[in-house]
C-alpha cells in the first residue's frame, strides 16, 4: 500500500471547547450526541488529551469535584419520579415504573433521561466519580462528559503504567487509560475498563487478550472499605492486562512485513467485493484500501510501518477515526475509541486476531 499524501491522524473539531463553534454547522452537525448548550459541551480534558483534543482543556491536574465541575457532571440529583397516566389510578398498573430525571446542568430544568421499573437504582454522577478518586496518586483524571443526551456518563484517568516499544529507536508509545462509565437509562452498568492508547495518534488499543480480562462491573457501595476493595481489584485487572498487552506488543513489534504480506492482511480483514458487487460497495472497499495506505505512511505510523504492529495501528487507527460511523457523527467515533462501542470492541479484536495469526503469533 502506497501513501496518497493525506495524514489520516487527527480528527479535526475545531475550537477548545468540543463542539463549539460560531458556526451552527459545527454544532448542529457534529455534534448529535454530546451535550451542548450554546458555547459549552459537557466535556473536559486534559491538555492534549487522549481523544484529539476533544472538550474544555484544562492545564493542570485536577481533584474529582473539579473535573465534575468542568464536564457539567455535578448536581444532577438524579432521581426518580412516578410515572403516570391520565385518567389511569395509581393501583391500575400492573407494573409501577418510573421515570429517571435529573437536573439539566446548564438550565437547571428537569430532563427526563428514561423510563425504568421499580428495581432500578439510582447512582449519581458523583458516586461514580468518588471511585476514580479511590485509585490513588498514580492516576490523574483525564476526561470526563456525557454522552446521549445525559443518559451515558464516563470519566477516564491516565494511569502510571507505560509500554514503550523499542525505547532507543522509534520509541513508540503507549499509555494506559482507565475508563469508568455507566448510563441514567439502565443500558451500561457501572464498569471500569482498561484501555491502552498509543500515545502519537490516541490509537485505541483495547484488545481481548487471552488469559485476563479487559474490563468488569464495579460493585455499587457506599462504604470506603468497599471502594477500595473496588480500586485495588481494578488496579490489579490494569496491571495483569498491560502485562499481556506488553507481550502481544512486543512480538508483534518483531515481526517485519512486507508490501505483498500488508496486501494480504488486508485482504484477509477486508476481502475484495466479488465482481457481482454493487459499484458503491467496489468503492467503499477502495477507499478503505487508500485509508488504511495513508496511515502505514503517515507521520503517525511510518516508522513502524514495516512492522505487525505497525500494520494493526493502520487498521485499527482507521477504525477509531476514519470508519463512516452512524452518519460519520464524531461522537460516534469518539464512542468508538474510547471503548463504549461493543461492535467497535469487537471489529477491533477481530484485527488483532488476524494481524496475530498471518505474523505467526
Amino acid at each position: 500500500m502506497r501513501n496518497l499524501g493525506r495524514s489520516p491522524c487527527v480528527l479535526s473539531l475545531g475550537a477548545t471547547i468540543i463542539g463549539v463553534s460560531d458556526k451552527q454547522e459545527t454544532k448542529e452537525n457534529l455534534m448529535h450526541d454530546l451535550e451542548t448548550n450554546g458555547t459549552e459541551a459537557a466535556f473536559a480534558s486534559l491538555r492534549e488529551p487522549a481523544w484529539h483534543g476533544l472538550g474544555t482543556v484544562f492545564n493542570e491536574e485536577v481533584t474529582t469535584a473539579q473535573m465534575l465541575e468542568l464536564a457539567h457532571l455535578d448536581n444532577w440529583n438524579v432521581r426518580l419520579e412516578p410515572v403516570y397516566v391520565q385518567g389511569v389510578p395509581a393501583e391500575r398498573f400492573a407494573v409501577p415504573s418510573f421515570a429517571v430525571v435529573r437536573t439539566n446542568p446548564f438550565d437547571g430544568e428537569a430532563d427526563v433521561l428514561s423510563v425504568v421499573g421499580q428495581r432500578y437504582k439510582v447512582l449519581q454522577n458523583e458516586e461514580l466519580f468518588d471511585f476514580g478518586a479511590t485509585l490513588g496518586s498514580g492516576a490523574r483524571w483525564e476526561t470526563a462528559g456525557s454522552i446521549k443526551k445525559g443518559r451515558v456518563v464516563f470519566g477516564s484517568l491516565a494511569l502510571e503504567r507505560e509500554t514503550v516499544l523499542d525505547p532507543n529507536g522509534v520509541a513508540d508509545k503507549v499509555n494506559t487509560y482507565m475508563l469508568l462509565h455507566t448510563s441514567h437509562d439502565g443500558s451500561v452498568s457501572v464498569q471500569a475498563s482498561i484501555t491502552p492508547v498509543r500515545v502519537v495518534c490516541a490509537n485505541t488499543l483495547n484488545f481481548a487478550l487471552r488469559s485476563v480480562k479487559q474490563s468488569f462491573k464495579i460493585r455499587h457501595t457506599q462504604t470506603l472499605d468497599g471502594k477500595m476493595a473496588a480500586a485495588r481489584e481494578a488496579l490489579g485487572l490494569a496491571e495483569r492486562y498491560m502485562d499481556d498487552f506488553d507481550k502481544a506488543a512486543q512480538a508483534l513489534f518483531a515481526v517485519p512485513v512486507t508490501d505483498s504480506q500488508v496486501e494480504d492482511i488486508f485482504a484477509t480483514a477486508y476481502p475484495k467485493p466479488d465482481k457481482d458487487a454493487s459499484k458503491a460497495a467496489v468503492t467503499r472497499w477502495e477507499n478503505k484500501r487508500v485509508a488504511v495506505g495513508e496511515i502505514l505512511f503517515s507521520d503517525t505510523t511510518y516508522a513502524v510501518k514495516d512492522t505487525a504492529w505497525g500494520v494493526l495501528n493502520a487498521l485499527t487507527e482507521n477504525l477509531d477515526w476514519n470508519r463512516g460511523v452512524r452518519n460519520d457523527n464524531p461522537e460516534s467515533k469518539l464512542t468508538a475509541a474510547s471503548g463504549l462501542d461493543s461492535i467497535a470492541n469487537a471489529e477491533r479484536n477481530r484485527l488483532f486476531s488476524i494481524v496475530k495469526e498471518k505474523a505467526g503469533i
